[in-house]
């Protein structure tokens, strides 16, 4: 898809992969909606582009936990600036560790925002979308989705449903004018790999896990590194965005060989948490 002139919704766009990709999508030509709770480095990034190409970025703070805040979002984007020619399905929490610990509330919030969120999006899009025989769904998902997350089950859980999704709409809506692609990053250098917050020297095995296996697994790419490559794979309508190429090698390993891999990745496990 050429997004040069096209409406694109970026959810999550406040800071991160979002914003990187709403300024990769604006720097292609594409009108922009960017959608976060976060509003004032939302207001920042609309501020950013309308700098560059007055009117062109449209802020909405949204609520996609909800379906209803789905449906304000794109009614919002959709007022402004018509047809969706392209959703990305961006936000994303990392919350939750094992199945003990991790309560009710968490499992349910995490599999809005990282699961339904998406279903919601695609379901008031969709017959838009077919009518025109055109539309484009993009996901954020993660490696985790293809492969697994140690020391969260619900993040592990919610990023497989998400490739998951994202495969169901391309085969069933794919022969009608729909396009699908979902991203799959290891590594990236945001706020969920690196929280500002996080204690230098964490007590917490399981505060280890998450951030320290992607580092030990790979390079950590920059989001507007990311961006580019989303970008790429727009242009040329590829579902898989794999950013980082040996997930790709790690994928093919656990294909061949289940049980071999899951005993490797009890051996990583085992080496992060000690």
């Amino acid at each position: 898809m050429d997004l040069n002139g096209k409406t694109t919704v970026v959810t999550g766009a406040a800071n991160g992969i979002g914003a990187a990709l709403a300024r990769r999508f604006h720097a292609a030509g594409a009108r922009v909606v960017v959608a976060d709770r976060d509003s004032g480095r939302l207001s920042a990034v609309e501020a950013e582009l309308n700098a560059i190409r007055p009117g062109s970025a449209f802020a909405v703070v949204a609520d996609i936990s909800t379906e209803q805040g789905n449906i304000d979002l794109i009614d919002a984007a959709r007022a402004k600036f018509g047809f969706v020619d392209l959703f990305f399905a961006n936000a994303g929490v990392a919350m939750g560790t094992d199945l003990t610990d991790t309560d009710e509330e968490t499992w349910s919030t995490i599999m809005d925002i990282n699961l339904n969120a998406h279903r919601w999006a695609a379901k008031h899009l969709i017959q838009d979308w077919l009518a025109a025989e055109e539309g484009y769904f993009c996901s954020t998902a993660s490696a985790a989705g293809l492969l697994s997350q140690i020391g969260s089950a619900t993040y592990s859980v919610t990023k497989h449903a998400a490739v998951a999704f994202a495969e169901w709409m391309s085969i069933t809506y794919g022969d009608r004018g729909v396009r699908v692609s979902c991203l799959c990053p290891q590594g990236v250098n945001t706020n969920m790999l690196n929280p500002p917050d996080r204690p230098k020297d964490p007590s917490g095995a399981i505060a280890r896990t998450g951030g320290d296996v992607v580092k030990a697994s790979g390079e950590v790419l920059e989001p507007h590194e990311v961006a580019d490559i989303v970008y790429a794979h727009i242009l040329e309508e590829h579902f898989l965005i794999m950013p980082h190429p040996e997930v790709h090698t790690y994928e093919k390993r656990k294909v061949e060989d289940r049980d071999r891999w899951l005993a490797g990745m009890r051996r990583l496990q085992a080496k992060v948490i000690g």
